[in-house]
């Protein structure tokens, strides 16, 4: 095997010439992460218009910054923009809702199945059930959604794989636009299930769990989609 061998000094000049970039970049970067936590806890709804003036106005940044913002959001599928009409707070349609939950099931599924009570104490999904069942009490359904991705995204993470948590990241936030299009309080039996889900995880009774879940998918699902016929067409 050979040595490693450092980079020429030519090459750490030009990185130099780019260093004007960062500043640029990292405004672009903190603009994105603004406007996204508001599509996301819900401030800035699917479906409004996300007017440049008055966000520009609203940060202090440039219309170039924004777009750049507005860019990484698009990939992200949290924004559309539409020709001539400017840029939108995405609305999932019908057919986004079935490709995610399809990967849920795949990941949530395989999560469960390979569940080894004895090497992992998933603690986060009690923590989550407590935080949905504080914001049930006083009918923040919002924050209810918000502890429901939560509890899903922790039973994601039994896989025990940081790159298979990367993935579904983009997956979770564009679920939750698919919640804010729903009408409260859509979680209100759900939550029921995600205890049971629990419970049953956690006295070892893996193959019940997988089952509950895979079924709590699909009524989620189904629900969803009958009320996109009504909400999104």
């Amino acid at each position: 095997m050979t040595s490693p061998v450092g980079a020429p000094d030519a090459a750490y000049a030009a990185l130099s010439e780019q260093k004007g970039l960062l500043t640029r970049a990292s405004r672009s970067s903190q603009t994105a992460d603004i406007v996204r936590a508001s599509i996301l806890d819900g401030t800035l709804r699917p479906g409004t218009r996300l007017s440049e003036p008055d966000i520009c106005a609203a940060l202090g940044v440039s219309r170039n910054t924004l777009r750049e913002a507005f860019r990484s959001l698009i990939e992200e599928r949290l924004v559309n923009h539409e020709l001539n009409r400017g840029a939108f707070v995405r609305i999932p349609t019908p057919e986004d809702v079935a490709e995610l939950y399809q990967v849920r099931r795949i990941i949530e599924g395989a999560a469960i199945h390979n569940y080894d009570p004895a090497s992992q104490t998933p603690a986060e999904l009690a923590a989550a059930l407590a935080r949905a069942d504080a914001c049930a009490a006083v009918q923040d359904w919002t924050g209810v959604g918000t502890a429901d991705i939560d509890f899903h995204k922790a039973i994601a993470a039994l896989n025990r794989s940081g790159r298979l948590d990367q993935l579904m990241a983009s997956v979770w936030n564009e679920l939750r636009l698919v919640f804010l299009v729903m009408a409260d309080p859509f979680h209100e039996p759900y939550l029921a299930r995600n205890h049971e889900i629990h419970q049953t995880l956690a006295r070892g009774d893996l193959a019940e769990a997988e089952r509950m879940l895979a079924e709590y998918l699909t009524d989620a699902e189904t629900q969803i989609r009958t009320a996109y016929e009504r909400i999104v067409s």
